[in-house]
Parts: structure tokens; C-alpha cells; sequence
């Protein structure tokens, strides 16, 4: 029985080479691999076998974290937003995770939450999960000011916590805008000057652009999966990150259309000259970006040998469950013609350009309809 063919593929060998690019760039430091968003739509399961090497997964959701530990992941987790009860730190104990404190509120509920251990929890807490401090430098979203940071430092370190330092940057990918990755980095430094712990600050933007801000532990998230923290195909071309997701498909029907004739819902799209539509079993309710305008990029490869093909332009309104493209130019191009909507022929960044949004929502919007193949 055939299914429908829209298909993601799930390529863990390119994860592990994107990490290890990450860790040649960084002079092999030490990399929290960021796995939130259920590995930016990649997966957790296939994330943790890809990121094996780094030295621990960062992610948002406790329950993912008890997810990680079921799947067989025994390094670090750090918590990214900390925790958002005092409840939690029941589970942050159990599953031996880091967490960032990123407010009072936080630092509020760790207090009163240790003083209500045993000596035995307390000490098995201490010895296990560290504390990660976020400073705010300039960000405005999460994190201690400078003037709450020293004291915060100083109730953790009384209690007896490891407590490391973390920051994070607006505008790695941008440099024409405030605040700068080097203001924020002076502060960061300024605050952390006198104390004890790691620090960590960089981000995918971050080690690409701003060498100076690696530190003791890097952070990258969508680099490890083939795209750019900009945005823009181009500036990370000459890393040799791999795509870590193909989203194929295939051609269902073909329509032959006349000069005048209009495509799709609205007819947005009227035929300049005689053409050859091809109808492709993709649209937003896979996933794929419905506002994607006319010329919009697809690979259509020829029968049986996606590698060897060519961009075909969408015409017409993306609907629910296709797409059209314009393949006049494409005579091999035939009904069963794999396509690919995004991946290691067509980079993710170049349809979220086109589509006027980023890779990330593209990854992480994938529907879970489409199946999934874990290479």
C-alpha cells in the first residue's frame, strides 16, 4: 500500500558532523548541544544518538529532560528557563539536572525548598545539580541585573551550590545593532570578574561571529542543525554545516495550462505563456509555510534520482495539502518525480528567505503528520 509521500528524513550522521564542527571552531571546548523544541522538529531520540559527544543537552520542558534520561541519556541537562514552580525541583533532583535561575522568584523558591530537605537530599542536590546564574546584559528578556548578580551569587554559593554564570546576546547575528555582542560581553565580564564558576555566553551567532565570547562552555542551537542564526544561506556556507532534515516529497498530478489560465485558491497566479504545473503532496498542514509567495524555491529531481535535478518556482497560493510549481523548464520532470521542500539540496534558508520568516519556524513547525525516517 502506498501512502502519501511527503517524508522528513532525519539525518543523524550530519548532527554529529555540525557538532563537530561547532567543536573545531571553538577550539574543542565544551558544548551544551541545544536540543529545545524537540531538537528544533528534529527529534529528541535521534538528537541524543547524533549529539553523543558534546558534554550535555540543554533544553526548556523538565518533562523532556525525564524523556532524555528513559531514552538512555546519562550526561549533563541544564534547564534553560530554570524552573517554574518550586515543585520542580523535586524532578530537577530525580533527574540530576543543571538549571538556570533567572529571577528572584526562582532563587526564592530554591531556598525554600532546601531548607525543607534532609541533610542526605541536600548533599546529594549540592553534589549533582549545578546552578547556572543568568545575568540580563542588556537582552531585557531573562536574567539578574548587575546590581541584583553579586548578591544572588553570594545566597547560592552560602548554601553551598556550584554555581556557573550565563548570559545570553540580541544581536550575535547582527552587528549594526544595539546592544552589541561587545557591550554585553563587557558586562558580563565586569559581573563575573570576582567569582568563582564557569561561564557560558555564546550562542550559534556567537561562535561563528564573536570568537572572544566562547568561554568556558558554548551553546549552539541551529547550526547544529544546518542552518544560519542569520537567516541568510550565505553566511554560513563556508562552515560545511550539512542539512540535518530532508522534507521530501513527490509530483501527484500535472496540469498543462494555457497563457491567461490561473493556479490555486484567490487564482494569485496567472500564466504568462503556455506552461506545465506540477501539483506536489506538501502544504501547510504539513508544515510548510503558507504565506511561501510566488517563485518561492522547490528541487525537483528527475525520475528515481532526486541529486539530479533542478529549482522549480511555486505559482499560486500554498494550500493545505499541495503546492503547485511552475516545471515548464523541466520536461523529464513526470508524475512520481521526487521533490525536495527543504534539505541537503535545497538549504532550509533559502525557502524561510523567500517565505520572509527563518529556519528555525520552518523545523520547528513541522506537522506531525509527516512521517518521519531517522537515517
Amino acid at each position: 500500500m502506498k501512502h502519501r509521500p511527503i517524508r522528513a528524513s532525519i539525518l543523524t550522521h550530519n548532527l554529529s558532523h555540525n557538532l563537530s564542527v561547532v567543536k573545531k571552531m571553538t577550539n574543542d571546548r565544551p558544548t551544551w548541544a541545544i536540543v529545545k523544541a524537540n531538537a528544533y522538529g528534529h527529534g529528541l531520540e535521534p538528537a541524543l544518538k547524533a549529539f553523543s559527544q558534546s558534554e550535555g543537552i540543554a533544553l526548556l520542558d523538565i518533562g523532556h529532560a525525564a524523556l532524555a534520561r528513559k531514552l538512555g541519556w546519562s550526561g549533563k541537562i541544564l534547564l534553560l528557563e530554570g524552573i517554574f514552580s518550586e515543585s520542580d525541583l523535586n524532578e530537577v533532583n530525580a533527574l540530576s539536572c543543571d538549571m538556570v535561575v533567572h529571577d528572584e522568584q526562582q532563587l526564592s523558591w530554591f531556598v525554600g525548598w532546601l531548607s525543607q530537605q534532609t541533610p542526605t537530599i541536600k548533599a546529594v542536590f549540592l553534589k549533582q545539580c549545578a546552578i547556572w546564574l543568568k545575568l540580563n546584559s542588556g537582552m531585557n528578556r531573562l536574567g539578574f541585573k548587575s546590581a541584583q548578580y553579586g548578591l544572588s551569587y553570594e545566597i547560592f554559593k552560602n548554601l553551598g551550590c556550584t554555581v556557573n554564570h550565563l548570559t545570553h546576546f540580541a544581536n550575535a547575528d547582527d552587528s549594526s545593532k544595539s546592544p552589541s555582542v561587545g557591550s554585553q560581553w563587557e558586562i558580563f565580564m565586569k559581573a563575573t570578574q570576582y567569582v568563582d564558576g564557569l561561564k557560558s555566553a555564546a550562542n550559534s551567532a556567537a561562535v561563528i561571529n564573536h570568537t572572544q565570547t566562547h568561554a568556558d562552555m558554548t551553546r549552539p542551537g541551529i547550526m547544529l542543525y544546518g542552518a544560519s542564526p542569520s537567516g541568510v544561506y550565505q553566511d554560513i556556507a563556508h562552515l560545511g554545516l550539512k542539512a540535518g532534515m530532508n522534507l521530501r516529497s513527490e509530483i501527484i498530478a500535472i496540469q498543462e495550462i494555457q497563457a491567461g489560465d490561473r493556479v490555486g485558491y484567490g487564482s494569485q497566479f496567472e500564466a504568462m505563456k503556455n506552461s506545465r504545473i506540477a501539483v506536489i503532496a506538501c502544504g501547510y498542514a504539513d508544515g510548510y509555510p503558507r504565506h511561501a509567495p510566488n517563485g518561492t524555491p522547490v528541487w525537483v529531481g528527475k525520475q528515481g534520482n532526486i541529486a539530479d535535478g533542478q529549482i522549480a518556482p511555486i505559482v499560486g497560493r500554498v494550500s493545505m495539502d499541495m503546492i503547485t510549481v511552475d516545471i515548464s523548464a523541466i520536461p523529464d520532470a513526470q508524475i512520481g518525480s521526487p521533490v525536495e521542500l527543504w534539505g541537503e539540496l535545497l538549504p532550509i534558508d533559502e525557502v524561510a528567505t523567500h517565505a520572509n520568516t527563518v529556519g528555525y519556524e520552518l523545523m520547528c513547525g513541522l506537522a506531525s503528520r509527516v512521517d518521519l525516517e531517522i537515517l
